[in-house]
């Protein structure tokens, strides 16, 4: 194979030596020091500078952020779907044919938007991954998808990972073909009980397992069950959802050792 393996590659080679470059450090902190001024400045404490110019810095700094988050993105793609090339024959025409459809070029264009609204870079990978292993499993229907993008960027890392404790520890549930719907609670809480239990959750730390559940469940990716005021951590029951095992499993690395039938 050439120097470049897709042609997103190689534009992802322009965008570097071009306008999209990554401002250098100095120029960064440079435009910070003068928003800070022009702040100090509008706040009547030095000078009266118009409020134009510091919204004039505001979208420079901004731009330069998208800028960046564009270009870290990028790579994540190319280097996600070169993991998928490397699958071998089958997985490769697969690739080449959702690389050329709409969906794929839609799911580019809203994950674009997305992007914006963070430049943490583990965020970022897991927008990019959200796309590249919908190719591996063709699906990328529009609106769980985007709504999968708003949870990659919303959840910290600390929500992520407990996340995928409840993961390892409610999936074989949702995977079993015998799942009694009738009695699911008492399922999930046989399964809870056992994974509190096993000392998967640090007592210490229950207010950021709180805030980390909290904000699971608002995604639609966790279900509590019941809550107790003056229960420690652990005793409110929380049911992984199948929304919540789709994103974990999309969200993970390209080539990681999923099984198809999960997703």
């Amino acid at each position: 194979m050439g120097q470049f393996d897709f042609p997103s590659a190689a534009a992802l080679a322009r965008l570097k030596s071009d306008e999209l470059s990554e401002p250098p450090v100095g120029a960064v902190a440079t435009a910070l020091v003068s928003i800070g001024s022009k702040i100090l400045e509008l706040s009547g404490f030095h000078g009266a500078a118009p409020l134009t110019n510091l919204i004039q810095e505001l979208k420079g700094l901004a731009a330069r952020k998208d800028e960046t988050n564009l270009i870290y993105f990028g790579e994540q793609l190319v280097i996600d779907i070169g993991s998928l090339y490397r699958m071998g024959e089958d997985m490769r025409r697969r690739v080449e044919e959702l690389l050329e459809s709409a969906e794929f070029n839609e799911a580019v264009a809203n994950a674009t938007l997305h992007i914006t609204r963070t430049n943490i870079e583990t965020r970022l990978t897991r927008v990019a991954r959200l796309i590249v292993n919908g190719v591996r499993f063709s699906d990328l229907k529009p609106e769980p998808l985007d709504d999968m993008m708003r949870s990659a960027v919303d959840l910290t890392d600390a929500d992520i990972l407990l996340l995928g404790k409840i993961y390892d520890s409610q999936a074989p549930l949702l995977r079993q073909g015998s799942l009694n719907t009738t009695n699911w609670f008492g399922q999930v809480q046989s399964y809870w009980d056992e994974f509190v239990n096993s000392g998967a959750l640090d007592p210490s730390k229950h207010l950021v397992y709180r805030s980390s559940l909290s904000r699971l469940e608002s995604r639609g990716l966790i279900q509590k069950f019941r809550e107790i005021s003056t229960a420690a951590v652990g005793l409110e029951h929380y049911a992984l959802l199948e929304e919540g095992l789709k994103f974990f499993e999309r969200v993970q690395e390209i080539g990681k050792d999923l099984d198809p039938a999960r997703t």
